[in-house]
């Protein structure tokens, strides 16, 4: 059952998380360095910059739901309603989806490999650190609804 005090729990910020994968894989290439030739190349900007807008789109659907209903993003507070609809009927984390794509963008653009083979990682520790206390948070909180929710929408895309 909900209670004031609820909440998720998570107390590093998401986008702190991807900000920090995103600089060990810069002082990963550093030291250990991969040609970055492929990202040079004129269909890889334009991946980009697909990257880039698909981000936007996510980002951009997802927090204006978020503030059109007065929800919270921060996960150390509870929330006051649950996201089913719009960009959330096409995935359970859009704003992680839309962080990953900025991800992806960015590194398309400085061409680093090591961001892209550190990606698994980063969505990972997104699942076992984040994604996994919201779950078990949003199923206290809203219960029935949630767990039908979860059965229709996938948790990435």
């Amino acid at each position: 059952m909900k209670t004031k005090q609820d909440s998720p729990g998570v107390y590093i910020p998401p986008p702190l998380i991807y900000v920090l994968i995103f600089i060990a894989a810069i002082f990963i290439q550093k030291r250990v360095h991969i040609d970055d030739a492929l990202f040079r190349l004129r269909l890889t900007r334009g991946i980009c910059i697909l990257f880039l807008i698909a981000a936007f789109f996510f980002l951009s659907t997802s927090l204006a739901k978020f503030f059109k209903t007065r929800n919270t993003v921060i996960l150390v507070k509870p929330a006051s309603s649950l996201q089913t609809d719009g960009v959330y009927a096409i995935s359970r984390n859009p704003m992680y989806v839309g962080l990953l794509f900025i991800y992806l963008g960015i590194t398309c653009f400085i061409g680093n490999w090591w961001n892209i083979i550190l990606v698994p990682l980063l969505i990972f520790i997104m699942q076992a650190y984040v994604i996994k206390s919201e779950e078990k948070y949003l199923e206290r909180a809203f219960g029935d609804e949630f767990i039908e929710y979860k059965k229709r929408v996938r948790r990435w895309l």
